[in-house]
């Protein structure tokens, strides 16, 4: 006899604690958590951290051959864990690695732990990686070693797991770019720079405050600024509208707002965190810890940008040349134009139920004895989370 799932379901196993999913995290709650967990770092030192940890992606990434949608992913991965768990606990090459292989199974692009380590190894140690190219093998370590840094990878990945809530779902703001340029009209040379902007904002925190279509949005406005900005007039094309229009449509509030559900305030912080990034790159870009402005649409070939990027696709050599477009200067007058017609922060409320927080000891990988049932929504969306 079959059982009747539908009118008769199974008990639930009585849980000790519920962990609900939240898919993003107000500007604030992002704050907070990040001065929890930074430690003794400054500011300025996390920050560098942070880029570090996403060039390392970016070149490992790359090196794989993974598409841009799974390297995106395995930087937000990497920011969202660090909003739960201390720097100061974890070195940065595990969870990089954990971020590359959870990111790999979300997007149907798996890849053994032991072949991103490899390819890592080779980011990591450029000059074994040139004698295994020589000698046509694959680069040579310790199996040891290997064993040991997969069995790390595999811990911080169930850590990794449980902070997104076993939730695979994943959005990103790539198509929304082209959907959203098609719609205002915008050229392709502006579309194509929206997009890298784009890939440059997995490298700060946006993409963990505002959805897709919003950061989007903020990628299509910094893109349009950049290009009117102290520039002339172009020609209108049939069809199409120019940089300008673009510019001083999305400054001002409007049928847009609505259209796609976004506000002005928002957008304008998504351009500000990203054209911080350009600048703090443009300020000193042998420190190698920001994207070359912007990174490369591409997924398969090394470009102008992205951090890590260079000559033989690996993290840790000698930086090929680097075109940049915009000069510091520049950067710091259109972000003094931005702050002067910025338009007053929104007021977001958490749609959590208690304060974000995560502690590693509460894990049930470590304690038996607790049950933990975990929500792919959060508590506010939940009917009866018993």
């Amino acid at each position: 006899m079959n059982a009747n799932y539908y009118n008769n379901p199974p008990q639930l196993i009585p849980a000790n604690h519920l962990k609900f999913h939240l898919p993003y995290f107000t500007p604030k709650e992002v704050e907070k958590l990040s001065d929890k967990q930074r430690g003794k770092l400054s500011i300025t030192q996390e920050e560098k951290a942070r880029q570090q940890a996403c060039g390392f992606i970016e070149a490992v990434g790359l090196g794989i051959g993974f598409p841009r949608k799974t390297i995106a992913t395995a930087q937000n991965l990497y920011h969202r864990f660090h909003l739960f768990f201390p720097r100061k606990d974890f070195g940065y090459h595990d969870v990089c690695l954990a971020a590359i292989f959870v990111s790999s199974k979300m997007h149907d692009t798996l890849k053994k732990p032991r072949d991103i380590l490899m390819v890592a190894y080779a980011v990591r140690f450029p000059e074994l990686a040139a004698k295994a190219k020589s000698m046509g093998g694959e680069i040579d370590m310790d199996p040891a070693t290997v064993e040991q840094d997969r069995q790390r990878l595999l811990a911080v990945e169930r850590l990794m797991l449980e902070s997104i809530c076993f939730n695979f779902t994943v959005r990103l703001p790539f198509p929304y770019v082209i959907k959203i340029s098609r719609a205002f009209g915008a050229s392709k040379k502006l579309s194509k720079l929206a997009y890298r902007l784009a890939i440059d904002s997995f490298r700060t925190l946006v993409n963990l405050s505002y959805p897709p279509h919003v950061v989007a949005l903020g990628c299509l406005y910094l893109a349009a600024l950049l290009q009117s900005f102290e520039r002339g007039t172009s020609p209108e094309r049939p069809g199409q509208h120019t940089s300008h229009q673009i510019a001083a449509t999305l400054s001002k509030s409007g049928d847009w707002g609505q259209q796609f559900q976004t506000h002005i305030a928002d957008i304008e912080e998504i351009a500000h965190a990203i054209i911080d990034l350009l600048i703090s790159y443009a300020q000193n870009p042998a420190a190698n810890t920001s994207p070359h402005t912007p990174s490369s649409p591409h997924p398969h070939q090394l470009s102008r940008g992205g951090l890590g990027q260079h000559q033989h696709g690996h993290g840790h050599g000698t930086p090929a040349p680097v075109y940049v477009p915009y000069k510091a200067d520049q950067l710091i007058r259109l972000k003094i134009v931005m702050r002067e017609t910025e338009h007053p922060p929104r007021h977001r409320e958490s749609v959590a139920a208690e304060e974000p927080s995560y502690d590693a000891s509460s894990s049930p990988f470590y304690r038996d004895e607790k049950t933990v049932r975990y929500m792919f929504a959060p508590a506010a969306l939940v009917d009866d989370p018993s």
